[in-house]
């Protein structure tokens, strides 16, 4: 009879575990899957971000027309007969290349700024959480001082030193990330915080496991579904700040926005004039971006939440 060495126990014990492992995950997800098609609040807002995006998408293939090119009917009101699908502005600029460039940048401005934010806010929320100590007193405290800076002001500072060259598109989304993740660092700290004198973490530790190995692999898993609800208010967020700069003139010179679309539209009067079709587009489409990133905050909530969930 031969006796077993410890890499057939090993091997035989992964070979027992890996069904199980993959037959939870499998579960989850299909309980993930179940849960997220019952859901009104979920598929309503995954139904407008899709046809947002696919505006975005198709939008700029469909009419290629330069959005600020100067056109030869000023004032047109919606018409798919004179080409102007969503009219033209008081200069004669086509609303609907506009408006589809405009909306490509603007999830370009959430998908970077809310991304970039979300990555800094889960380092430093991380770090500080789990290490603790003097680490977790310095990045508190630069947390602490960054979110009393006001952004309206260091962006005016900044744009008296740039250029209107480097003042685009790419610009305000990196300012918006670099300005927006304090709040996401404090929650996620106080969440990594609970976490880590679990058993779970303390048995990592005593397999000789680095800190980020156990951050990377223990932490951030056990906090996922947290992770994926900030980064989706984050993404709204840089959506709304970006599109307020713009609308109050600090936004892009180059590149063009739904809240710069709306900025020329109230310099030039269009609501005065009754050119309702220049500003109320890029309007609509704000918010309801925004608010199908919220409500699709709010059904995922519910989703993860056990309590929460509608039977």
């Amino acid at each position: 009879m031969s006796v077993a060495t410890k890499s057939d126990l090993e091997s035989n014990q992964a070979a027992v575990v890996a069904p199980a492992e993959a037959e939870v995950r499998s579960r989850g997800q299909g309980e993930f899957l179940y849960f997220a098609l019952r859901s009104k609040k979920f598929l309503f807002s995954v139904f407008i971000l899709g046809v947002l995006a696919l505006i975005a998408i198709i939008g700029p293939m469909l009419d290629s027309t330069d959005p600020i090119l100067y056109g030869q009917i000023p004032d047109k009101g919606p018409s798919m007969d004179a080409g102007y699908w969503l009219g033209s502005t008081l200069n004669g600029q086509d609303v609907f290349a506009q408006f589809a460039n405009g909306m490509r940048a603007t999830f370009f401005v959430g998908f970077l700024g809310g991304g970039l934010a979300a990555l800094i806010g889960m380092t430093v929320g991380f770090v500080a959480g789990y290490v603790g100590g003097w680490v977790d007193e310095v990045l508190s405290m630069l947390t602490n001082i960054l979110l009393v800076i006001p952004t309206l002001a260091v962006l005016l500072v900044l744009a008296s030193y740039l250029s209107s060259e480097q003042r685009g598109v790419p610009f305000e989304a990196i300012f918006i990330g670099v300005t927006s993740w304090p709040w996401a660092a404090r929650a996620i700290r106080a969440q990594t915080f609970s976490l880590r004198n679990r058993e779970f973490i303390d048995l990592a530790r005593l397999t000789g496991r680095s800190g980020w190995r156990i951050i990377v692999q223990e932490v951030a898993p056990n906090m996922s579904s947290y992770l994926f609800l900030t980064f989706i208010l984050l993404f709204g967020g840089a959506i709304l700040i970006g599109a307020s700069l713009d609308f109050i003139g600090l936004g892009p010179h180059t590149g063009y926005t739904l809240g710069l679309m709306m900025y020329e539209s109230i310099n030039n009067s269009a609501l005065t004039l009754g050119i309702w079709w220049w500003f109320i587009p890029p309007g609509v489409a704000i918010t309801a971006c925004v608010g199908a990133l919220y409500v699709m905050n709010v059904g995922l909530d519910e989703i993860f939440n056990p309590k929460l969930r509608e039977l």
